[in-house]
């Protein structure tokens, strides 16, 4: 119930669909010639809104907190590394094994850089946490996906761990930990996007799996720029939001341990 109220709400919230929902209704309100003055008023809002995200630098300014949050640790310090956690949002889903390995998408890092982890430490586990999280389509899970991949990549298939039933990122957390089941004193590494990071460190805190925080998948240029392109700057704006709204939704449901999780 969690994973379809939070697709429905984000429908009706993303930043985009909510501009041009302004425009629509600014636009019909002035061509019908009823409350026109208002009309205008909301169409210029709506269009201020899409020229503000799509060319300003405030997504990017909106990403930085969140990507900046959790630095890597030195991996050569302390223990040695037991496992490492995957989490799904890298595999598209469309094309299916029968027409390659995995599509993977602009957050295909989380994959590529947990292989080259497994390849490093060759004495880990690999565990990837993630099942169909779409709505109405019916497409494999992305651990299964990630899977076929891994192996491809080198990454024995005795050492992988295909988690495919969570939605959530919650989920990810409850089940990666039933199948690692770790032990006092293991060092586990958890790799996602870099903006993705906070919220995901706090639900495996929440769930009672310490990890250590392997962010990828950084969208921010070392400075703040001009030259991002208007569609860029529209989804840099839509996921950016949508973190900080999955942040406060997760903490007020219980289900991270901070409002905003810090090292």
């Amino acid at each position: 119930m969690f994973f379809v109220l939070g697709k429905l709400a984000w429908i009706v919230l993303q930043p985009s669909n909510v501009l041009l929902g302004l425009i629509l209704i600014g636009a019909i309100c002035v061509l019908a010639r009823r409350q026109e003055r208002i009309g205008r008023v909301v169409l210029g809002l709506g269009l201020a809104g899409l020229l503000l995200a799509g060319f300003s630098p405030l997504s990017q300014m909106l990403i930085a907190p969140l990507e900046a949050r959790f630095p890597r640790p030195d991996l050569a310090a302390g223990p040695p590394v037991t496992g490492i956690i995957i989490l799904g949002g890298s595999e598209d889903g469309r094309a299916g094994s029968q027409k390659e390995l995995a599509g993977l998408n602009e957050a295909a890092e989380r994959i590529t850089e947990g292989a080259a982890l497994g390849l490093r430490f060759a004495q880990s586990r690999v565990l990837v946490s993630g099942g169909n999280g779409h709505l109405l389509k019916d497409v494999p899970a992305e651990a299964l996906a990630a899977g076929r991949l891994l192996q491809a990549l080198g990454i024995g298939a005795e050492r992988l761990l295909l988690e495919d039933k969570s939605r959530t990122t919650w989920e990810n957390a409850v089940m990666s930990k039933a199948m690692a089941a770790p032990k006092p004193g293991e060092r586990w590494l958890l790799v996602t996007s870099a903006w993705h990071m906070p919220r995901a460190i706090g639900c495996f805190r929440a769930a009672g799996f310490p990890v250590e925080a392997w962010p990828v998948d950084y969208r921010l240029a070392p400075r703040l720029s001009f030259e991002e392109s208007y569609i860029s700057g529209i989804r840099q704006m839509d996921f950016a939001i949508r973190e900080y709204i999955g942040l406060l939704g997760y903490y007020l449901a219980g289900k991270t341990s901070a409002l905003l999780p810090a090292p």
